[in-house]
């Protein structure tokens, strides 16, 4: 059977993956058993995926990404180069918590910046903006843009990754697309 998408020679993808049509496995990276990565998936140089990740369709995963157990990227998800996701709060070397993974879901349309370190058992909102090099340590926020180490909340971001300015009426436009969106009661939707 011919497969569907593309893995360069260099690859190691593990029995028992699913992997969607279209994705493109680059150089060195490791996809192992278990993992369901969707279509159309850009898996960059030097990635590591543990047994049992899902990546939704459409997913981009830039050069030097440890993506472990316990993560779950919906669709359209950016992961910036050499961030890292972790899967165990308290590890040690001597003890074995394999059974204590927790689970760590990037809601759609989330961007992660580079060499930033995600604490597993933490939701990444919709269409959230994880500044490069932050320290996630808590739940991030639909649309919201936390930076720092530990990140906090600095701003709005719109779906097409701009900063929301929001007028005293609580109403902002996105400078790309000039979609509209409202801020009430700390929360950000998109104005449909």
């Amino acid at each position: 059977m011919e497969k569907d998408y593309f893995a360069h020679e260099t690859a190691v993808i593990d029995d028992g993956c699913k992997i969607g049509k279209g994705t493109k496995i680059w150089h060195f990276s490791h996809v192992m058993e278990g993992s369901e990565i969707g279509e159309n998936c850009n898996i960059g140089q030097n990635v590591v995926i543990s047994p049992r990740v899902k990546l939704g369709r459409n997913v981009k995963v830039q050069n030097n990404v440890s993506i472990y157990t316990g993560v779950i990227c919906e669709d359209d998800v950016f992961l910036g180069p050499s961030m890292v996701f972790t899967n165990v709060i308290n590890p040690r070397s001597a003890i074995a918590r394999k059974d204590k993974y927790l689970t760590t879901v990037v809601e759609k349309g989330a961007s992660i910046g580079a060499n930033s370190t995600i604490v597993c058992g933490n939701k990444i909102g919709t269409y959230s903006f994880i500044g490069a090099g932050a320290v996630v340590t808590k739940d991030v926020k639909p649309y919201s843009l936390v930076v720092g180490n530990p990140a906090r909340q600095t701003g709005w971001m719109s779906e097409y990754g701009h900063k929301l300015i929001f007028d005293e009426k609580g109403i902002a436009s996105c400078p790309e697309s000039g979609e509209k969106y409202r801020l009430e009661d700390g929360k950000v939707s998109k104005i449909i």
